[in-house]
């Protein structure tokens, strides 16, 4: 006489809903873990000779694109007119380093651990009216140094840093160094480049094409992880970074004691000429700072780093984009699902109206 009781019926994901949420578990997961992290593992280094498992010898240098705070776009490094190596491979870039636009490539500047050198030659460029491509590789060079482009290199997983004094008393340390200056007519530098009072001559350019590199290690001795060692070995705790510009008159045997400096006229653009570009090499123990804590000097220095607010918000911008697409997709799957389940409930309500009115007015 009566009819059944009401009942909903619960109904499961649909398999196009399962497959995307199984789909984009693993996704997100990989972009969470695919952003760079400071110092992943440490690497232990001995001198030339004493290479094992434990250890190696060589230091690679790895050069990055170079940005400005006066510019939105970035250059590879080679799009400048430095030395290159003729390695056509790149290191593994994980996804945050892609997002965020690095290009790490392999530098030509030869290091091996605890072996200093003294203005070793790295290549010399040549410059001339005669010479294919001179003008607008030479053009190229001097827009990066009014625009203040900076170099971004890496060593053992690390930033290499350029520090200076400001205020005459406190050191501030940043990750990157300008590859030149320019100097107004006022005799007036800009930017990076007014830390010192060498730059003076009006209307010129001064390229920085020779960089001392001092490496800090912390040796192995006494420690635990040097037990394996055949020779004394050390880990990298720092490197830092002075340019200078030097105008070499011997471009085969180059030498880095000379006070002149580099310049290139703003209006000279015919002239024939070379630019050579050294490197020295000074490695310094130091068992005070230990490897864990070699971010440290690096660190205190952020909170006066000028923050580059066209990065975090195209950073934000992609985030929002992909967000709401993810949310997009969901929202019309979830959509068609609840709207079956709802003509399905819609259905089971009109059966059941149906039932009833057939004992109507007994």
């Amino acid at each position: 006489m009566f009819g059944a009781p009401c009942t909903r019926k619960r109904h499961a994901m649909s398999p196009k809903t399962s497959a995307l949420v199984a789909v984009l578990i693993p996704v997100v997961l990989h972009v969470a873990s695919g952003f760079y992290l400071p110092g992943l593992a440490p690497v232990n280094y001995c001198k030339p000779g004493s290479t094992t498992k434990q250890c190696q010898t060589k230091i690679d240098l790895f050069v990055n694109r170079l940005d400005s705070d006066e510019s939105v776009l970035p250059y590879e490094y080679n799009h400048f007119d430095f030395c290159t190596t003729n390695v056509t491979t790149s290191p593994a870039e994980n996804l945050g380093q892609v997002v965020f636009g690095e290009r790490i490539r392999l530098s030509p500047y030869l290091i091996d651990f605890m072996v200093n050198k003294s203005c070793a030659k790295l290549c010399t460029r040549q410059y001339g009216p005669d010479i294919p491509g001179s003008a607008a590789r030479l053009e190229q060079l001097k827009k990066g140094m009014m625009k203040q482009y900076r170099h971004h290199w890496i060593v053992d997983n690390m930033p290499v840093t350029w520090c200076y004094l400001i205020d005459t008393d406190k050191q501030y340390c940043s990750m990157g160094f300008p590859m030149g200056c320019f100097t107004y007519r006022n005799s007036q530098p800009r930017g990076l480049c007014s830390v010192t009072s060498e730059f003076s001559k009006p209307e010129t350019f001064y390229l920085f094409n020779h960089v001392d590199l001092t490496i800090s290690y912390h040796k192995s001795e006494r420690e635990s992880w040097g037990s394996s060692f055949i020779e004394e070995g050390g880990r990298i705790i720092s490197v830092k970074v002075q340019p200078r510009s030097i105008k070499h008159k011997n471009h085969d045997r180059p030498m880095c004691d000379s006070t002149e400096h580099l310049t290139l006229s703003l209006k000279d653009k015919d002239a024939a000429f070379n630019i050579t570009y050294t490197y020295s090499v000074t490695f310094v123990r130091n068992d005070h700072v230990r490897w864990s804590s070699r971010w440290d000097y690096i660190l205190e220095s952020l909170p006066q780093t000028n923050i580059q607010w066209f990065s975090i918000m195209n950073s934000l911008i992609i985030v929002l984009f992909l967000t709401g697409m993810v949310a997009m997709i969901l929202l019309r799957t979830l959509h068609k699902d609840i709207a079956r389940y709802n003509q399905m409930d819609s259905g089971d309500d009109a059966q059941e109206e149906f039932g009833w009115k057939l004992v109507h007015g007994d």
